[in-house]
């Protein structure tokens, strides 16, 4: 196993560097296994995915709390939903030697408010972060609402970092996400994890509203960290579009036509980085990134690991 390499001296740890509003964040998000599942593959399945994260210089992991979304998207899903084990208990039980910080994805209309408060009180905060996500559409019923989420964390574990989600196509929609991030910097968001970028021009519109949003409340900017994957194949792009990711029609069409879209949609991802990263610092918005594989082909895996080795350089440079 390769020994995992030693963070810059001039970098700090991830709580550190979000409360200070650093650029160069890097983390790697991946979903727990199947909670159908058997310990033992579970346990072998967080060994695989440990070794591949030693072999990166990152500062933490994302767990994703997965939930049914065929209300936000009536479409047949191109991967049937199978829900997957708890991030906190995978965390806990496979992840606890992994070392570095976790964030840990709460869909917080999934659990009662009791539920979401025993987590919150047991939380470990020197190793554990959270982000909060809403319900997928206005008409799910929830058992706790974002709002009351919010309130509740405020109550039972202020000095837990927490953040939240933004989406560029829900700006690209309805032009206000800029104002929902700030709303939810107001109730204690201290950072933001992007849905999976694509669409980079659009990407930086938010940015700048988001950024001169802030200049008129006269409030600092938090940081803001970037989700790429790679694509891999046809199928994985109608994931993308099912997940709501907009894929701008000539990207989309470079993809379908090229010989070997993983590579494509590699260098496209790490253009996207380059031209994301040179305009957060133009601008004065703190940046990061985080790598994800929304496949679970071993070679798209394995493809976002060596981007997120690429994307470190890039951070480092």
């Amino acid at each position: 196993m390769p020994e995992a390499a030693l963070p810059p001296p001039s970098r700090r740890p991830l709580r550190e560097m979000l409360e200070r509003a650093d650029d160069g964040v890097l983390l790697v998000g991946i979903t727990p296994p199947r909670r159908s599942v058997p310990v033992a593959q579970a346990a072998q399945i967080a060994e695989v995915t440990m070794a591949r994260l030693t072999t990166v210089d990152i500062d933490g992991l994302i767990l994703y709390d997965i939930d049914d979304e065929s209300d936000r998207n009536p479409q047949e899903r191109p991967f049937p939903y199978l829900p997957t084990m708890d991030p906190a208990s995978f965390h806990r039980e496979h992840l606890s030697s992994f070392g570095k910080p976790v964030v840990i994805y709460r869909c917080v209309g999934k659990y009662t408010e009791p539920e979401l408060a025993g987590w919150l009180g047991g939380v470990d905060t020197d190793q554990v972060l959270s982000v909060f996500v809403g319900a997928s559409s206005r008409d799910k019923g929830v058992q706790t609402g974002l709002t009351q989420a919010y309130a509740l964390r405020g109550r039972v574990r202020p000095d837990l970092p927490l953040g939240a989600v933004a989406i560029t196509e829900r700006y690209s929609r309805s032009g206000d996400e800029h104002l929902r991030m700030i709303t939810k910097q107001d109730r204690g968001a201290a950072f933001f994890v992007t849905q999976v970028v694509y669409d980079v021009d659009a990407t930086k519109s938010l940015l700048s509203d988001y950024f001169y949003a802030c200049r008129q409340k006269d409030v600092a900017p938090r940081p803001v960290i970037f989700t790429l994957s790679v694509c891999g194949s046809m199928k994985t792009l109608e994931f993308l579009h099912w997940l709501g990711v907009d894929v701008p029609r000539w990207l989309e069409n470079t993809l379908r036509w090229s010989a070997d879209p993983l590579a494509e949609s590699f260098e496209q991802c790490l253009s996207a980085a380059r031209e994301l990263s040179a305009f957060c610092r133009r601008l004065g918005v703190p940046f990061g990134f985080n790598v994800e594989s929304v496949s679970i082909r071993k070679v798209e895996i394995e493809a976002s690991i060596e981007l997120a080795r690429q994307v470190r350089a890039l951070l480092d440079a």
